[in-house]
């Protein structure tokens, strides 16, 4: 199958991989050639930006996650119809998961799809050098194709003439832009990142700029030739779900507050059957109706702290839903949120729903990050005991006085003791700081919704009753 194609890597992380991508899919938009969009690894904010930049839900590739063969199909099944797709890449080039090689890294990935690379680089500096750097990058990996550069920061038009002399002289490598640094272009950034595109009020504005700045200073032309250059794709046989849960509504916490979802997590459940129905902790008084269980995931719940608290008619539905044993699953912002209370980076404390006997605390620095294996101690709402789930951790706060024996996971990876507790469980309540995928944790979404669908059924017959 024919599925044009550019990886967008970088030598390292800053480079500005993520504000060429989006100017580069704001570029393509406003030319009106279908763009579909993807990012390498466990990332919520750029495939936010990416939707808004393309017009069109963007995906994320992670093989650490998921296997080749799942993430080249997932990639398939986007890219199919798409004029071209554009794949953002995660760190430098061949950084992956710690002590694990390649793997989970854009190399790995645009193997995977194999998908031409074009390398970003931060031109600050060099001249003649330039080469031996992008030497190095083309020469480590002979099974990957890195097929132009992009030089970030030039000085000057001057600067970017020699060094498109030097690589394309020296190494026959296309230099596909030369980009001066522009001061009066900014991306506003938080402690996890980006500002995420839910809250970014200047980003339509941004976006414009980006793309004119593209449009002058990238050789387009150039790029889609090299996307057109991809070899084609075979299907992959992967079966399809099967929808074992129709009927199940699933609220689905969504808004400023709460948009960490992997949307092909999200497209999982939909596939095996599930109705999602959004809500919003900040503006909703209470639950969309008829829901069989409740699904927060991880965002800046710290940001919103006055709105969440003084939204008591909610929490307190979640707190009676949560008592009548309605499956609630919450990660990271959300295992926050449901806590008894959260004090923010000032100092200052506000109430959680309060079904997680702990306190939270915004920290100063980072308290982890990484990929993980969790080991489910004990059956719960996500599988039996002994199940090893994979998972991806990124947070600043920390839980206080949570008791040990209500530690969900034993974890492995990321920061931290080997085997350390995480996460509650009590009931149908899960919540944990974890991260899942549930497309690369189908086990794990199968049990989450069995759950929901007894739940379903048992009030089903209690109202008939």
């Amino acid at each position: 199958m024919k599925t044009p194609r550019i990886v967008l890597a970088g030598t390292h992380s800053g480079v500005g991989k993520t504000t060429l991508t989006l100017g580069l899919l704001a570029a393509f938009r406003r030319r009106g050639i279908k763009v579909q969009p993807f990012k390498v690894g466990p990332d919520y904010i750029d495939p936010g930006l990416h939707e808004v930049a393309a017009g069109v839900t963007s995906h994320n590739l992670d093989s650490w996650m998921g296997s080749p063969e799942e993430v080249r199909e997932l990639f398939i099944r986007r890219a199919k119809g798409m004029e071209i797709s554009l794949v953002e890449g995660v760190m430098g080039l061949f950084d992956g998961a710690r002590g694990q090689g390649e793997r989970g890294s854009t190399a790995q990935v645009a193997k995977i799809i194999q998908g031409p690379v074009v390398l970003v680089f931060s031109a600050q500096g060099l001249a003649r050098s330039a080469a031996a750097l992008i030497n190095g990058y083309r020469n480590f990996d002979p099974n990957l194709q890195v097929s132009g550069v992009i030089a970030n920061g030039v000085g000057s038009e001057r600067h970017g003439q020699f060094i498109k002399e030097v690589l394309e002289g020296e190494l026959g490598i296309p230099l596909l832009g030369a980009l001066v640094k522009q001061r009066d272009i900014v991306m506003p950034q938080r402690h996890l990142g980006l500002l995420p595109a839910a809250e970014n009020q200047g980003l339509d504005q941004t976006l414009a700029a980006l793309a004119q700045l593209v449009e002058e200073q990238i050789d387009m032309e150039c790029l889609l030739n090299l996307a057109q250059q991809a070899p084609e794709l075979t299907d992959c046989k992967i079966l399809p779900a099967v929808q074992s849960f129709n009927g199940v509504r699933l609220a689905v916490a969504r808004d400023e507050a709460f948009n960490f979802y992997y949307q092909d997590s999200l497209d999982y459940l939909v596939e095996l059957g599930a109705e999602l129905v959004f809500f919003s902790p900040l503006r909703d008084t209470k639950l969309p109706s008829d829901v069989d269980g409740i699904y927060i995931g991880g965002g800046f719940p710290e940001q919103f702290l006055p709105m969440l608290a003084a939204n008591q008619l909610l929490k307190q539905e979640i707190v009676d839903r949560g008592q009548q044993s309605m499956p609630i699953y919450a990660e990271c912002g959300g295992f926050m949120y449901l806590c008894e209370s959260i004090t923010n980076l000032a100092g200052q404390s506000f109430t959680g729903v309060g079904l997680v006997p702990s306190q939270v605390k915004m920290g100063q620095r980072l308290a982890a990050l990484g990929y993980v294996q969790a080991r489910l101690t004990k059956t719960s709402l996500l599988g039996e005991a002994g199940m090893v789930l994979k998972g991806h951790e990124f947070h600043w706060s920390t839980m206080e006085d949570l008791p040990a024996a209500t530690n969900i996971y034993q974890l492995t990876g990321g920061r931290g003791e080997e085997g350390r507790g995480e996460g509650y469980a009590s009931k149908q309540i899960l919540a944990s700081y974890v991260h899942l995928h549930f497309r690369y944790n189908p086990r794990a979404a199968h049990y989450f919704l069995t759950a929901c669908q007894k739940y379903r059924t048992g009030r089903v017959n209690h109202a008939r009753a």
